[in-house]
């Protein structure tokens, strides 16, 4: 297909994209309005090997690049971003904490029911007062008789509360080192005395995926639960965002890309002064407009992706492409729109969901203006 692209990685595409036509695109729109999640359609995703994508078949994962499992998140978001979103946030921010930093024991308990799908897992780092500050973590834990006993809360976690979620990894304050908070990150099972996790409902996007606040209150976890040493609970949890930006990117790409197709249709099939208002240049220009955006981002993740799989830096180019894919999905999602006219503006025309579901693309883990930061910092700003 293009530069980045082997056979195998358009095998995927093909797989994930007649998948995603036969399966989710019929059920989207009634899970938008019904704020469902849907535990039979995860564990068809997981049948056919969108969990676990690029964990090593030891531990019960599929053994594919970060460019297969990418390909497969933007063929989702092309029909619906809640179901793009429950297989990106388990794959990067779920299972990434315990593949990269949990121990031989951790990978062995947890990683085999959660490359199946039919098990989730939450990524618990934000909090009320601390959303691009990750370090306003607030959530304490402290370590007594073999025991960490947790309190605090966290929200906006995906995956976290749904009827096959396991449990979560989450970010806590484990004391203080030179006068800094100390941040530790800890496994939480799900039915742990002293832990809740409550459903959050009337959310304006990816309503059909599963958002939690979780609710910590004397929770006590075996001391062997502690993830990495202590003290490394930041740079676990920033650099699982690393990888995470680039499933962000990938849904921004693919979001685009199905709104584009969205357009292209209802362009070619309206008919205004006796025509197809895709024969007017004011349409076919936001058109062209569109596709050349859609293919600069694809060119930029698919680059980022490259630089991963081939062990060089990727931070830099992970967070251009999570920038740059997201504002891309706002402006062809608002375009597509425009193209629709009143249209747009209806439940019945799947874009109405595109426009909604864009939004947390610029907001989700980590904000555009953070990924400007980002980038400023990696060019010696």
């Amino acid at each position: 297909m293009d530069i980045f692209c082997n056979e195998e990685h358009d095998l995927i595409r093909r797989t994930v994209r007649d998948f995603a036509e036969k399966e989710i695109r019929p059920l989207a729109r009634e899970l938008d309005d019904k704020q469902q999640f849907s535990v039979e359609l995860t564990q068809k995703m997981g049948e056919i090997g969108l969990f676990g994508m690029v964990v090593p078949t030891k531990y019960g994962g599929h053994g594919f690049d970060t460019l297969s499992y990418i390909i497969a998140v933007e063929e989702l978001a092309r029909i619906d971003s809640s179901q793009a979103a429950t297989v990106a946030a388990h794959n990067s921010l779920g299972i990434g904490p315990i593949y990269n930093f949990g121990n031989e024991e951790q990978k062995m308990k947890y990683l085999p029911i959660l490359c199946t799908g039919e098990a989730l897992w939450g990524f618990g780092l934000t909090e009320a007062d601390a959303g691009s500050d990750s370090r306003g973590t607030r959530t304490k834990a402290k370590l007594e008789n073999g025991e960490w006993t947790i309190n605090g809360s966290k929200i906006f976690i995906t995956n976290a509360s749904s009827p096959i979620t396991k449990g979560s990894t989450v970010q806590v304050v484990t004391g203080e080192k030179d006068g800094q908070k100390e941040f530790s990150a800890i496994i939480v099972d799900q039915f742990t005395p002293g832990f809740k996790a409550v459903t959050m409902h009337n959310k304006m996007m990816w309503r059909g995926s599963d958002t939690a606040e979780l609710y910590f209150d004397d929770c006590k976890v075996p001391e062997s639960n502690l993830v990495g040493n202590i003290g490394d609970g930041s740079r676990i949890m920033l650099n699982t965002l690393d990888s995470g930006r680039l499933s962000i990117a990938a849904m921004g790409l693919g979001l685009a890309q199905g709104a584009f197709e969205l357009a292209m249709i209802y362009a070619r099939d309206r008919k205004q002064f006796g025509k197809p208002i895709s024969a007017f240049q004011a349409i076919s220009f936001k058109l062209a407009d569109m596709a050349t955006k859609i293919e600069l981002g694809r060119n930029l993740l698919y680059k980022a992706c490259w630089l991963k799989d081939n062990k060089k830096p990727f931070a830099k180019e992970a967070a251009m492409s999570k920038l740059y894919c997201s504002e891309i999905a706002k402006e062809v999602a608002d375009e597509a729109v425009q193209i629709h006219g009143g249209y747009g503006l209806m439940k019945d025309y799947d874009i109405e969901r595109f426009y909604r579901d864009q939004r947390l693309l610029q907001i989700g883990e980590g904000t555009s203006e953070i990924q400007r930061i980002v980038i400023t910092r990696h060019l010696g700003l």
